[in-house]
This record gives structure tokens, sequence and C-alpha cells, in this order.
């Protein structure tokens, strides 16, 4: 029986402890709620860390220890310490999957690692999202039909300021008229990265079937197929050279 893959699902637990709406919709924490589906899988040993763990939660001893982050965040961004955003960048280079989550596209790793600003258009209103599959043959859309729909949801819209991604899997419709790229792909050094829009936390959108099997797809598909260090090394020659 091969290695489970392994899995640390990363939030700030800020929202859920200080917003009774939130909490109503995951009482506790959207990472456990995330975690609970995730561990329907045999084939998967799923950890969680939160902002106020000691290291966030992400220590080197974890990281090495994980296979594929879920990350979520929103309101404390700038309270992620630069130290952390480094070890957890150098690991997505090395080889470890990253999946980043709606206002994970302003985190300092998913800015990190994309090198742009990660800025968008957003409302906070009772927009309907019809998210779209735009590349059913990709293994993160498997499952899915050619479209679902969350009943109500945070609208982001375009311009998003993210490099080209490798792969686009999904294109979301608002019903306030604005589109976005809503599931996008990109490889860092030996690591993969997926972002996936939905998720704003007063909406139960973590609880709705369709959403989850992009999610499980999603760390499926991140899962790292290699794990090779940074190095610089100066080597000897495999043939002789000549002399001088």
């Amino acid at each position: 029986m091969s290695a489970p893959l392994r899995i640390t699902v990363w939030n700030e637990f800020r929202h859920e402890r200080e917003n009774p709406r939130v909490a109503a919709h995951y009482p506790h924490g959207i990472h456990e709620t995330i975690a609970g589906f995730l561990r329907v899988d045999p084939g998967l040993a799923v950890r969680t860390a939160t902002l106020d763990d000691p290291e966030h939660g992400l220590a080197p001893a974890v990281l090495d220890a994980t296979d594929v982050l879920v990350w979520w965040g929103h309101q404390a961004h700038a309270e992620v310490g630069d130290a952390v955003v480094a070890r957890v960048q150098a690991r997505v280079l090395e080889g470890m999957g990253l999946v980043v989550l709606h206002s994970g596209h302003y985190a300092k790793i998913f800015k990190a690692l994309m090198g742009t600003t990660c800025s968008l258009r957003w409302r906070e209103a009772k927009d309907k999202e019809r998210v779209w599959n735009v590349c059913p043959s990709h293994p993160i859309a498997q499952g899915l039909g050619d479209h679902f729909e969350i009943p109500v949801e945070e609208m982001y819209g375009e311009p998003f300021d993210i490099p080209a991604p490798d792969e686009l899997v999904f294109i979301s419709w608002f019903s306030g008229g604005e589109v976005f790229r809503s599931g996008a792909t990109w490889r860092r050094g030996h690591g993969r990265i997926f972002y996936f829009r939905p998720g704003h936390e007063t909406h139960p959108t973590y609880h709705q079937a369709e959403v989850q099997r992009v999610i499980a797809n999603g760390v499926q598909w991140a899962r790292p197929t290699i794990r090779r260090p940074d190095a610089c090394p100066n080597v000897a020659p495999l043939e002789p050279l000549p002399p001088g």
C-alpha cells in the first residue's frame, strides 16, 4: 500500500471567532470544514494549522511532512511572518503543492509566487456565481458537469492581476454581470499551484458538493512529483578536460 498523501490545511481562524455569521457556517473553523471532507478519502492524511499557532503552524518539520498545503486567508495577510512565507515559498519551489482559496489571492505567499499584485475587483452582495468548466479534460475538473452554480457568493471581477495561467480550468460569471478566471494553475520550480476562487466566509460555500470536489481534485493534482532542494553546486567534469 502506498503512503498517504500528506495535506496541511491552513487558515487564519479569525473570522470564525469574531463573527457569529461565520461561526454559524464554520463552528470549528474553515480549516476543519475543509479538512473534514478531505479526510473522507482514506488515501489522505490531513492536519490543520492556523495563524495563531507557533510559527503559524508551519514550522520546518510540518512543511517537511506536507505534500500539499491548502491556504485560506483574508483579514490578517500582513500578520503572516516573512520568514514563514520564505520557508513556504522555498518548499513549493522544491516540489510541495499549494492550493490557494478565495481571498488567499492577496496572501503574501501567493503574491511572492506570482510576482504580481494579484489585485482584482470585488463586491460583497447577493450575487449568484455560475462556475463554467472550460477545461473538462483537466484532472481538477473531473466529476463535474459543464457548470455548477453557487446560490450566493461574494463577487470577484476582472482584471485579475496574475501571470497568464499555465492552465485555465474554471471561469465564473456573476449575476451582476462580471466574469472572473476562477480556477487556474501554475508551476513554480518543481511545485504545482492551483488557485480556486469561491469561499467567502459568510456563505456556506465549502459545504457545497461541487466545491468540495474541486478542492479534493486540486489536492490530488498538486501532489509532488519530486522534492529537490535548491542548490548551486560547483561540480567536477564527467569527462577529462584539456589542461589550463
